[in-house]
């Protein structure tokens, strides 16, 4: 017997959207097919039947953000990453989702794409079930091809990006043609965004960091490359009225991802301040490692702190501590609490600092070293006396700040 009598998709075609038409046929319901990270590579014609779901796909060529969530936080997509069988996905109203059958298209171990079939006027029976089986497995050849030429141009553009980060790549003409050749319009403005694991990123951390920029739909991403434990973006800045607050909302939004689906904890994230020059890009992502390594030096501190401009007195270290490299320069004050706190056994140093820490608000500092209002005031007076500080004096209190800042920088 012909087997190719059971199996309608054996057949050859020459394009994916000839393909879903195939299936909606078969099937005789709309059926729409995605990549990995959820683009929009097909979609049935000629049917009336949908939702609203399937029609914000079909206008923005991509699953809306909102969906995408949706899907995760009730189990369709972690199952879908898990099993090659169909699965039955019940109408979600409040997304524009209705009742629909999804599958996963796989090649070996890995996803690399989706067809979802629309139950709209009836439920898919298990013949039909079987028949979308065979219609993942024989699309997924041309879902490879597609995926190939993909990452020869992601390739091309992290490479590129290197380029403009390490300074290789410094002519404006020769900049701007690049981006040409990649089919990349530049922003007129961008900043570089840093993500900095605890760990090596690995192919499979690769895969996961992929699938999150590609679905995200807050922010546009220009170019991304990973370096060992970093994870480097070039975002653009173009109409957006409040960046800072956009830049730490889709950051919290990633890391918070990562940990929840991926499990991989411990990112912060860093981001430069606005530029318009694409051959300052170097500068740009040197800000961010500034960022990182105040943040690593002084973690407390800078907990909240994201952005080179707000690193207030701390972007100034290096060039204090240049300055005073040919100097005997030691703040006598510190010196004398610091010999006080070796022989007493003491804290006064401690004092001082989460004091100043918390710009000399007592009841703050009190709280924070868990002391008594009376007993912060004694050891105030004890530093006062010991150290020869005058605390009412500005310009002694942000010398002594500056300087217990340093002593931890070096």
């Amino acid at each position: 017997m012909d087997n190719r009598l059971h199996d309608p998709f054996r057949s050859t075609f020459e394009s994916l959207d000839e393909f879903a038409d195939l299936i909606s046929q078969v099937l005789k319901c709309p059926i729409t097919i995605e990549d990995a990270n959820h683009r929009l590579l097909a979609y049935s014609t000629h049917d009336e039947r949908t939702d609203q779901a399937r029609i914000a796909t079909i206008i923005g060529r991509r699953v809306p953000e909102k969906v995408i969530n949706q899907l995760w936080k009730e189990g369709t997509i972690p199952a879908l990453l898990k099993t090659k069988e169909p699965i039955r996905v019940q109408s979600m109203n409040e997304i524009g989702l209705g009742n629909r059958i999804a599958i996963s298209i796989w090649k070996n171990k890995e996803v690399i794409g989706f067809i979802w079939a629309l139950e709209i006027e009836k439920a898919l029976s298990d013949k039909e079930m079987s028949l979308l089986k065979k219609a993942a497995d024989a699309v997924k050849n041309k879902l490879l091809q597609l995926q190939t030429r993909k990452n020869k141009k992601e390739e091309h553009s992290q490479e590129f990006f290197w380029k403009l980060l390490t300074g290789h790549l410094t002519a404006q003409d020769e900049i701007l043609d690049q981006f040409q050749l990649l089919n990349i319009t530049p922003p007129s403005s961008f900043v570089i965004l840093v993500f900095q694991f605890q760990e090596t990123i690995n192919s499979k951390a690769e895969q996961y960091i992929s699938y999150l920029l590609k679905t995200n739909q807050r922010i546009k991403i220009i170019l991304y490359t990973i370096d060992f434990d970093q994870l480097i973006l070039l975002i653009s800045a173009d109409q957006i009225q409040n960046l800072t607050q956009e830049l730490e909302h889709f950051s919290q939004l990633f890391v918070g991802k990562m940990n929840e689906r991926y499990s991989i904890a411990g990112i912060t994230p860093v981001y430069s301040g606005m530029c318009q020059d694409y051959q300052k890009i170097g500068k740009a992502y040197h800000e961010t490692l500034t960022v990182l390594s105040i943040k690593n030096k002084f973690p407390d501190e800078t907990n909240h702190i994201y952005n080179y401009q707000k690193l207030g007195i701390y972007q100034f270290f290096d060039l204090l501590l240049k300055s005073r490299e040919n100097t005997d320069y030691v703040n006598d004050s510190l010196k004398k609490l610091h010999d006080y706190d070796a022989q007493h056994n003491s804290s006064l140093v401690k004092t001082l600092e989460v004091y100043l820490d918390h710009d000399s608000n007592l009841n703050d500092t009190a709280k924070q070293l868990n002391v008594h209002a009376n007993t912060l005031n004694y050891r105030l007076k004890r530093i006062s006396e010991i150290g020869q500080v005058d605390l009412k004096d500005p310009n002694q209190k942000m010398m002594l700040y500056i300087d217990l800042k340093l002593e931890k920088y070096q």
